[in-house]
Formats: C-alpha cells, structure tokens, sequence
C-alpha cells in the first residue's frame, strides 16, 4: 500500500496545502484477496471534520485496509474550520479547491479513472456536510457521496442571535463561514436548495448514502434531510446503529459504505459493528 503525503500550491487558496493519499499500487499478496491491480483505479476523496487535518483519516480509521481490499484509490486533503464553504473575503475558493483543483491534480499523478462512476466523495461530520455540499454542487464530477455523522446545522443556526455562543463556536464565527445567518435556508448553504437546483435543471444527482449514530448530537439534523431526500424521491440510502459522534461509529460503517461505492447499487449493506 503506498501512503503519500502531497505537499501542492493551490491556486484555489492561494497558499501551499498538504494532502494525504493511498493508492494500493503495490499491496503484498493476501489470501483471499483480490489480485493486484494497476489501474484505472476509482477513487474516494475523504474530507475531514471541524478542527482536524488531512491525517485524521489515517490514523482515525482502517481506511488503508480498505483501500487494499477494494482496489480504491482515496484522497484526503486538508480544509480549514470553514464547512468547505468559499471565502471571497480572502479570495480562498474551497469548494473549487475540493470539486475541481483536488480532482486535477490526482488524476494527474496517479493512474485513476476519469469517469463520473467512479469518482466518489464523503466526509465526517464537517466533512460530511462539505462532502454533499461538494458532491452537489459539482455532480458532474462525482456519482456518489458518503456522508458520516454529518453536520447539518444550516437550519440549526438560522437566524442566530448576535451574542449567540456556544461550545463550538459563535455568532461571528458561523456569520464568517456561512454568511447571512437570516437568509442561510434560501442560500447555496442550505442543502435542500442544492437538490431542488439540481431537480429544476434536471442535472444529475449523485448517489446518497448517509450513515449517522443514534446517539449522535447531530442524529436530528441527519434524519431531517433523510426525510428530504425521501420527499424528492432522490436516489438515497440511510442507516443508523448505535454509536456517537466518533471515529469508533465511523470505523464501524466505513467498510459498508466503501463497499457500496465500488459494487452494485443494490448490494445488501449491513454495518460491521
């Protein structure tokens, strides 16, 4: 298995970024497995949540295993605390950075397919919000997302008071990252918007596969869109198990949802929890 650290400049952002990836090239030989594979290999882009980094993946979750056993190339590169929402401010475009930039440079470096089929996006919490946002907005590109435990706040902080603060963050943060905090559900911010865009336009929509934990703070939020879907009759999945807002429920999905990117729409799935 070759792990990588990529170190690029990123036109998007103005700035040198850093991205991790493993690409199973040169995995050994194990029983049972399949045979090696040399490509085109299709490929996940796994972004991560609120304060993390480009490494989260790696050592939060068995995801170079499954990169082995699937023959799946995945990307995980670095974003800041900003949803993977653009921030004209400072000219730093991270939804172009994640749909477009990303995508470039590593079907450039490595031996990936270049069809819609098989390129894939999903993410953690955070992650997993810029994921569907991403995955959305550039549907050409990507034919299915993953999304994990995702934040799915835009209603949640609609209309927010100015001396609103909490753990997390407050007012000024959410204003910076999302913009008008009372116009947020009539915005690109809002997911449902994305959808209905895309419905209107007759675009393609990508496959949908959410996963969250029943105990998860965000399981609401999660359920809420899921009825949204339903309601469009969008090509989706959603499943919950037991588990909370942490790597110990993403590791417990994350083989079924990979599974599910490179096989049939309609494998049974089960959690390997």
């Amino acid at each position: 298995m070759a792990q990588l650290q990529i170190d690029f400049f990123s036109h998007s952002l103005k700035r040198m970024v850093t991205m991790m990836g493993v690409v199973p090239i040169d995995r050994p030989m194990i029983p049972g497995w399949p045979q090696p594979y040399e490509g085109p290999f299709k490929s996940l882009y796994l972004l991560h949540g609120y304060s993390g980094n480009c490494k989260d993946w790696i050592s939060g979750t068995n995801i170079q295993e499954l990169a082995m056993k699937y023959n799946i190339a995945v990307f995980m590169p670095s974003g800041d605390n900003n949803f993977y929402i653009d921030d004209p401010d400072v000219g730093a475009h991270h939804s172009k950075f994640i749909g477009e930039e990303v995508i470039e440079i590593t079907r450039k470096m490595f031996p990936l397919s270049h069809k819609r089929e098989d390129t894939f996006i999903g993410g953690f919490s955070m992650g997993g919000y810029g994921s569907l946002r991403t995955g959305l907005i550039f549907s050409d590109t990507f034919g299915k997302i993953l999304p994990i435990s995702s934040a799915l706040i835009a209603k949640q902080i609609h209309g927010l008071p100015k001396d609103f603060k909490d753990p997390m963050a407050d007012y000024l943060y959410y204003h910076r990252v999302f913009g008008d905090l009372d116009s947020i559900l009539e915005s690109d911010r809002n997911l449902e918007v994305l959808i209905d865009r895309l419905i209107v336009n007759k675009s393609k929509i990508p496959e949908i596969f959410m996963f969250c934990g029943r105990e998860d703070f965000l399981i609401e939020h999660n359920r809420d869109f899921s009825n949204f879907l339903k309601l469009k009759k969008i090509n989706y999945q959603y499943q919950e198990f037991q588990g909370a807002h942490d790597w110990n429920f993403v590791n417990g999905v994350l083989e079924s949802g990979t599974r599910w990117l490179v096989g049939s729409q309609n494998e049974s799935l089960e959690a390997n929890r």
